[in-house]
């Protein structure tokens, strides 16, 4: 499964563990959330890189305790038209500051990566190679938004805010 991130196409560095899989001492791993939530000591005491796949229907503020220590937080699309995970995704890059990886996995559309982009998102697996290619076309098409949004983007409103003389923007 091809995997993007900044605007390239790269090699995925995280092996997606199966939950009866033995947790290997090294490498950069993704986990499931039951499973790094039934020893999340456990999963953390490692020396590399750990992640967690967190599924749309569970709260994010059980993963405040580990944020700092986590290095993904991968959120699942499990169909294109459920959007928690946007929600998700606002809420750990606004709210709880991750600054980790954010990946997108599931059913990740190339006709929502600009949404997924403001969201925050800033990895994301896609299932076609064709998709994963459109990627960096659709990422530069629009430079300038309105909503202020979880990817730290100066909105069309400050901008103008910025070119204004000092007297007149107090």
């Amino acid at each position: 499964m091809p995997l993007v991130k900044g605007n390239a196409i790269v090699v995925d560095e995280f092996v997606h563990l199966a939950d009866d899989a033995e947790l290997p001492a090294d490498g950069a791993v993704l986990v499931s959330a039951e499973r790094f939530l039934a020893d999340p000591e456990k999963a953390l005491s490692r020396k590399d890189k750990l992640g967690v796949i967190w599924p749309n229907n569970r709260d994010v503020d059980d993963l405040l305790p580990y944020l700092a220590r986590l290095t993904a937080v991968a959120l699942v699309f499990p169909v294109f038209r459920d959007g928690r995970a946007y929600t998700q995704a606002r809420l750990l890059r606004e709210r709880y500051k991750f600054r980790g990886e954010l990946r997108a996995t599931g059913q990740v559309l190339r006709d929502q990566f600009v949404f997924m982009l403001r969201a925050g998102f800033d990895a994301f697996e896609v299932k076609k190679q064709s998709d994963a290619e459109a990627f960096a076309v659709v990422a530069k098409r629009y430079s300038v938004f309105y909503q202020p949004t979880g990817d730290g983007r100066v909105t069309a409103f400050h901008r103008r805010l910025m070119h204004l003389p000092e007297g007149v923007r107090s």
